[in-house]
């Protein structure tokens, strides 16, 4: 299996697993039995343990090992959690040992901190560039990039590919993909866009192990692509405003109410727990009732769904399909002492000196990204703050063009966040850190007028120029702000 599968990276590294596949950290749905597969497998799995209690937590990592050594993690939700619970969680995956702990939502620092401080690896979810930033800052040792093409609770609204190429344009750690991914060409394609693993959800819910009822496993073999909708009609036990994407039924056709209106309608039963209409539970073996009426979660990907069949053999089979799509993609390049080799290497080789600037471009604009994410944070002036998320929206547009413009290079992009952002951030007076972040812009300024000559690709060039263009504008727009205060 191991020749006929991706190559493990970095991230596989940090999180100990063979292969770059992970499994989702599905509420009720990642269970013990699940996540021991995919580990044995050679991905690395998440147990789904948002508000779940002590007891459960704890006995599902006790099987996890039972049934295990590979490496796995607990996956919580802070946002979604109440805090005397999410304290305790906390506590209990750092006196248990567990080695990672999966994030998602909004970004809380200080949990993050805590986990770290124990020895425990941190992964964050994220759905936007600012979400990333922020988790990054406050600790985290890796990212997923979260699509809109994603089942379940849906952080940000863009689409996977974009979203996963703003990130890695700003990450220093490394980054997994998520969101539609169900078959080895999905894995493959996000793979080669540079992340380092990528994220299957929907696809292991339809496994043998996975602990959904058995009406959401066949509704998902039975789905076809197009099927899902994207909505917050689930909403009960969520913060507001919190979409998921799940199959169409009668809920999302509001032929069972208004969600957001009347008594709350019992529809199901977990052990005795009321599982209300409405609410974010999912269909699960534990349960009985109206499972039509639950949330039935799937991701863009559910047409690719073919069978319920074993965990181990998902993984292998998309594995397999992910490594024969990558050869695919690569056989050109790869054709031992071709001509096409040797123009390629002379040509990597001549556009070096060009290469080696745009890095030294990225790695500061990576700078001033992190610097603008903080700082519009402490900005108390609204004018002021307006105009720092303006400066960081072109940052993080910036790192995008340099990275790509490096590929096209063929060059490898820097993944280093360059020294200015120490500098600047220890500049304590916002007004003075802005004079500060002007002179950085005026620099940048500067080193693409010196490369624009050097650059012979028009599209670089062009892409080189508006962003040239864009930092004398906000050079000036800076300059008129520190005069006005």
């Amino acid at each position: 299996m191991h020749d006929n599968s991706p190559p493990a990276t970095p991230l596989c590294r940090l999180l100990g697993c063979r292969h770059p596949l992970l499994l989702a950290g599905m509420g009720g749905v990642s269970r013990s039995e699940l996540v021991a597969a995919v580990g044995e497998a050679g991905g690395f799995g998440f147990l789904g343990m948002v508000r779940e209690p002590l007891a459960l937590i704890e006995r599902e990592v006790a099987q996890v090992r039972a049934r295990t050594d590979a490496p796995f993690g607990v996956n919580l939700i802070p946002a979604a959690t109440p805090a005397p619970l999410l304290q305790g969680q906390i506590d209990l995956c750092i006196a248990l040992r567990v080695p990672v702990v999966g994030l998602f939502w909004d970004v809380d620092a200080a949990v993050i901190a805590r986990l770290r401080a124990a020895g425990i690896t941190v992964v964050h979810q994220v759905g936007t560039v600012q979400d990333a930033l922020q988790a990054q800052e406050a600790g985290a040792q890796a990212l997923i990039a979260q699509g809109v093409e994603a089942g379940g609770h849906v952080r940000g609204r863009l689409p996977l590919a974009e979203l996963l190429a703003q990130v890695l344009a700003v990450a220093s750690v490394p980054m997994a993909a998520a969101g539609g991914l169900a078959d080895g060409r999905g894995v493959a394609r996000v793979l080669a866009q540079g992340a380092q693993a990528a994220v299957l959800g929907t696809a292991l819910i339809a496994t043998h192990e996975s602990f959904a009822h058995d009406f959401h496993k066949q509704r998902l073999v039975a789905a076809k692509a197009g099927d899902t909708v994207l909505t917050e009609d689930f909403h009960i036990n969520w913060p507001p405003h919190a979409a998921v994407r799940v199959l169409a039924s009668s809920v999302t056709r509001r032929e069972r109410g208004d969600p957001f209106t009347g008594a709350r309608t019992v529809v199901g039963d977990e052990e005795g727990r009321p599982i209300y209409l409405f609410s974010t539970d999912s269909p699960l073996r534990s349960m009985t009732g109206d499972f039509e009426a639950m949330a039935l979660y799937a991701g863009q990907g559910v047409g690719q769904v073919q069978a319920v069949e074993p965990a181990a053999d998902a993984v292998r089979r998309i594995l397999a399909e992910a490594a024969a799509h990558a050869r695919l993609l690569g056989d050109a390049p790869v054709a031992v002492a071709s001509p096409v080799c040797y123009a390629a290497d002379a040509e990597r080789e001549r556009n070096a000196p060009v290469i080696a600037r745009l890095d030294e471009l990225l790695e500061a604009e990576r700078a001033g990204a992190r610097v603008t994410l903080r700082s519009s944070a402490e900005a108390q002036d609204p004018a002021l703050r307006a105009l720092i998320d303006v400066i960081h929206r072109d940052e993080v547009r910036w790192c995008g063009l340099l990275m790509q413009a490096i590929r096209t290079l063929q060059g490898t992009p820097s993944a280093r966040t360059g020294d200015f952002y120490g500098k600047a951030m220890a500049v304590a007076d916002l007004r003075e850190r802005m004079a500060f972040l002007n002179r950085g812009q005026g620099w940048v300024a500067r080193k693409l007028r010196e490369l624009l000559p050097l650059v012979e690709d028009a599209g670089i060039r062009a892409g080189l120029q508006e962003m040239l263009r864009s930092h004398e504008e906000n050079l000036d727009k800076v300059n008129a702000q520190l005069r006005k205060e």
